[in-house]
């Protein structure tokens, strides 16, 4: 309760007064000089207490020296004797006790209102009786007495009114301080060096918001100065020898001037020794230069020896990988590089034969060129036929494996929840039944017990096909019954997988199947959509035909266009593809909706690159195909024959890294680009969709 005194002055501790008497009693008959100040307590907020009397009357105009701020000292009128108020004191402290001892209430005490519309007051008596025993004690305590200090008790009385005739005590902590109050102005005394304010605070100051910055008083920013005098308290002087007076010179030192040094050489010397300051310094800056420079050049050297081993292993590997798709041929890609060699193989003995031999042996030559070709063309054909009868293997396993799988989907929490139903266990046990089937080179025993499955399997279903497979399973276990090699079984045994096959296919004895089967579609909309190919001679879908974009009519279908390839020209489009894919990919990475690409087939992009680009690098003139790439002439508009450029994959990178292409390439080289591109759009001009995308793309290159 640090301002309950400073708000309500007539709260007053119980045992104040007394132990106020008590030091004072003795020295009363003899001490009549009034005390010149009262001891501060701490709660009490150092008011100072005068009376209207002739004695014990401190004036400011007197030994005080008021602060700035005005004061307003409390002042009492009434005044009375020592021993009436040592009495009064004695018996208002017998009754308050008697009175706590029933109704004392603990409470916080904060100098303000209590309960309702009780209210903490003094009565005006005990108010006068308080201030005139306080007057009397200053007059009757000596001035060292007084200036002992008052230590305010940690629990005070307060007496509250209650009604018009009852009055209650209440029990009133006395809070402490925990911060210094700030100095609000006030006097002091001259003699004594009292000092009285005028108010307190009560409250804590409030705390400045932090801002995130640090800010600094005007103290720490603000350059002090002051002056000194260099001057000697001592002066001194010297005694030399003359007559009468003899000084010894034996610890005396000779000096002697030196050269003396003037401005200009003094700057000189300073100019020199800067100048070789500099020197070092840039000694030790260029060293460190230099150094760094090696170890770039070394990082460099180290990059490019490591991108150039990277480069020749990659070709390494694609020399390999293409080698070994020539010796074991399995897909079609595989067999255009084939024959693609042979074509290769046969010009450049061709025409080692023109130049070498004439007449008779030259026709010979050529004869036994073309027994060479022949054998060559039946060996890729067998080829051709056992990666055929292995490619369809693997379509019939994939496709009993797909029906097999079990039922998935993506929980909320991203887990993948399976789930097999009967159906897929049932796809599932036949397709380990097929797989055990069509095994070759197992025991007798182990065929017999899969043959019994089998036949157990396809017993649950009575039709025509499950009764033709009994028999022929019945029939190779009488053969094995009488040792017939199985070098004559294997007709028998591709007879039963292949019915088996066709048993799995039947929706009715496996359900999961009837998901992935293809829907034979409606005859009547086939007519709509069957077209003539006047090379075999047969009706097929328009899914058959290559139809270019600049086409007028229908040709021949991918069939006979295959064989026509493999007869005659030879051609490996493989690489074509690749180019195309590859700029497919990084089309759709630029996300911005282009169509061109996707509209481009893979003929028109070998046109492009055989007629128009030459078959090579724009910059480097590199005739690599698997290293080749096109790209965007100009990144910031969409790819099209008219918009791009034909460069390796590490030109390729660094030409997209170009901001202005102008300062980049010489005025030559931009002009023989953009000759090509005008090659480019007469070419596409003949295709009807193409027509539509050049005013498009006129207007891309028109804003940009």
């Amino acid at each position: 309760m640090e301002g309950a005194s400073g708000s309500c002055p007539f709260a007053v501790p119980a045992g104040t007064r007394a132990a106020e008497q008590h030091p004072a009693g003795p020295r009363q008959a003899g001490s009549t000089e009034p005390s010149d100040e009262e001891p501060p307590g701490e709660g009490l907020d150092h008011h100072e207490v005068m009376g209207d009397g002739d004695q014990g009357v401190l004036k400011p105009e007197g030994p005080f020296s008021a602060s700035p701020e005005n004061a307003s000292p409390v002042a009492s009128t009434n005044s009375s004797t020592l021993p009436e108020l040592i009495s009064s004191e004695r018996e208002e402290e017998t009754s308050r006790n008697a009175v706590l001892s029933e109704n004392v209430t603990s409470s916080t005490g904060t100098g303000s209102v209590i309960e309702g519309t009780q209210t903490v007051m003094w009565s005006r008596a005990e108010f006068h009786e308080t201030t005139q025993s306080e007057k009397l004690c200053l007059e009757v305590l000596p001035s060292k007495a007084a200036q002992q200090d008052y230590h305010m008790p940690d629990v005070i009385a307060v007496r509250v009114q209650m009604d018009s005739d009852s009055f209650h005590d209440v029990a009133v902590k006395i809070e402490r301080p925990t911060f210094r109050k700030p100095f609000l102005g006030g006097f002091k005394n001259r003699v004594t060096g009292v000092e009285f304010h005028n108010a307190g605070s009560q409250t804590v100051p409030k705390k400045r918001p932090e801002k995130g910055t640090t800010l600094f008083c005007r103290e720490t920013q603000t350059v002090f100065e002051r002056n000194r005098y260099q001057q000697t308290t001592n002066p001194t002087s010297t005694q030399m020898t003359k007559r009468g007076l003899y000084v010894s010179n034996m610890s005396d030192k000779l000096i002697t001037p030196g050269k003396y040094l003037t401005a200009e050489e003094y700057h000189k010397r300073r100019l020199e020794a800067v100048i070789v300051l500099q020197k070092y310094f840039r000694r030790w800056h260029a060293r460190n230069v230099v150094q760094n420079l090696k170890e770039k050049k070394r990082l460099r050297l180290a990059w490019e020896a490591q991108e150039e081993l990277q480069r020749k292993k990659e070709k390494e590997d694609k020399l390999r990988m293409e080698q070994e798709r020539k010796l074991n041929p399995k897909t079609k890609e595989d067999f255009e590089l084939l024959y693609h060699a042979l074509e290769l193989w046969r010009q450049e003995e061709t025409e080692r034969i023109n130049r070498t031999l004439t007449g008779a042996e030259r026709k010979a030559a050529l004869c036994g060129l073309l027994e060479q070709e022949t054998e060559l063309i039946a060996s890729i054909g067998r080829h051709k036929l056992n990666a055929d009868q292995d490619n369809q293997q693997k379509a019939v396993l994939r496709f009993l494996d797909k029906c097999a799988q079990p039922k998935k989907w993506k929980a909320c929490d991203g887990k993948i929840t399976e789930m097999d139903t009967q159906y897929t266990l049932r796809a599932r046990e036949l397709l380990e039944i097929y797989r055990s089937v069509s095994m070759n080179d197992i025991p007798k025993d182990e065929r017999r017990d899969v043959l019994l499955l089998l036949r157990g399997t396809v017993k649950e279903h009575e039709c025509k096909l499950t009764e033709e497979i009994v028999e022929l399973i019945d029939r190779e276990l009488d053969l094995m019954a009488r040792e017939v090699k199985e070098c004559n079984l294997e007709g028998l045994r591709k007879r039963i997988c292949t019915l088996f096959l066709q048993y799995i296919k039947i929706p009715k004895f496996n359900p999961e199947v009837a998901k992935i089967l293809k829907v034979p579609p409606d005859p009547l909309k086939l007519y709509k959509n069957i077209h003539f190919c006047r090379s075999c001679e047969n009706y097929l879908p328009a899914s058959e035909f290559p139809i270019p974009a600049n086409s007028r009519t229908i040709g021949r279908c991918h069939l006979c266009c295959k064989l026509d390839n493999e007869a005659r020209r030879r051609e490996s489009f493989l690489k074509y593809r690749l180019i195309l894919e590859s700029l497919r990919k990084s089309e759709a990475d630029y996300q911005d909706d282009a169509t061109i690409v996707f509209l481009v087939q893979q003929q028109h992009l070998q046109y492009m690159i055989e007629n128009i680009w030459g078959c090579q690098s724009a910059l480097s003139a590199c005739n690599d195909l698997y290293d080749l790439v096109m790209v965007r002439w100009d990144k910031q508009q969409e790819w099209s024959p008219w918009n791009t450029i034909l460069l390796t994959k590490d030109e390729a990178d660094a030409h997209l890294k170009l901001d202005n292409l102008q300062e980049a390439y010489e005025a030559p080289f931009i002009h023989g680009i953009k000759h090509k591109h005008i090659r480019a759009k007469k070419y596409f001009a003949q295709i009807p969709v193409m027509t539509s995308l050049f005013h498009r793309s006129d207007k891309q290159a028109n804003a940009s």
